[in-house]
């Protein structure tokens, strides 16, 4: 008996995969539809739905940087401490002390890279026309992406706690003073009122939610530190599934329409 139908007749083979090899249609069915991640993929796929063409592959260029920005932000993690006594003297050892210093600034460069590759794919779906139906949902999917893609780099602005990120993360708070509705500066926010007392005040408002006061400090850093390592990335992580399952769905990737 060849070593191949030895393993895959133990026990132990059987308790992990429930199926033989999926080696005719009937098996590949099966299969797709009996395991935890490939359940979320169609059976089959147009060919063309696959190939590489005059798409530039942006989608799959993001989703190749956002992995390399988790790899790379797992590892700086075990270096970075999210405290105002901490956080600056930690980036410059990252520099100059840490082996493999090098990774903050992959880190670094790969955020920035992989904003511009969600702009060009974005502006490549608007010019083919993808986001018309039936993929008007994934378009959607696709902008919530890019807001969270802008958080991640605004949250992440802050953490090496230097002037520059302190001031930037100053100016762009103060824009969510004028939200609608819950910026204590925005439209609609004196309409919010309970027996005359103002429920949107610059204590409870959307830049106060942002930074955890009245104005930048270690309970921003903190805050920013988990959304930028946490919150957001498990968000990102659960829409691209969805985006990628709603690719295959709609007929793969798409062209002109």
């Amino acid at each position: 008996m060849p070593l191949l139908d030895k393993i895959t007749d133990t026990q132990l083979w059987k308790s992990v995969f429930r199926h033989p090899m999926p080696t005719d249609r009937r098996n590949r069915v099966v299969v797709m539809l009996t395991n935890f991640f490939l359940h979320l993929h169609p059976v089959s796929v147009r060919k063309q739905g696959i190939a590489l063409s005059y798409t530039w592959c942006m989608g799959g260029t993001t989703f190749f940087l956002f992995i390399v920005e988790v790899v790379t932000g797992v590892l700086l993690m075990f270096y970075y401490r999210p405290t105002l006594e901490h956080a600056y003297n930690d980036i410059l050892a990252l520099r100059d002390v840490t082996t493999l210093g090098i990774l903050r600034e992959l880190h670094r460069w790969g955020a920035h890279a992989m904003v511009i590759a969600v702009w060009l794919h974005m502006y490549r779906v608007f010019l083919t026309g993808s986001y018309k139906p039936p993929r008007e949902f994934n378009w959607v999917v696709g902008v919530l992406l890019l807001v969270l893609t802008l958080l991640l780099s605004f949250t992440g602005y802050l953490l090496p706690w230097d002037q520059l990120a302190i001031w930037a993360i100053t100016v762009g708070s103060n824009m969510a003073r004028a939200t609608p509705g819950v910026g204590v500066e925005g439209p609609g926010a004196s309409l919010l009122n309970l027996n005359g007392v103002k429920l949107i005040t610059n204590g409870s408002d959307a830049k106060f939610a942002l930074l955890g006061g009245r104005a930048v400090g270690e309970m921003t850093l903190n805050r920013f530190y988990v959304l930028h390592c946490v919150a957001i990335p498990l968000a990102v992580s659960l829409l691209i599934m969805i985006h990628f399952w709603r690719v295959r769905k709609d007929g793969g990737i798409s062209g002109p329409m």
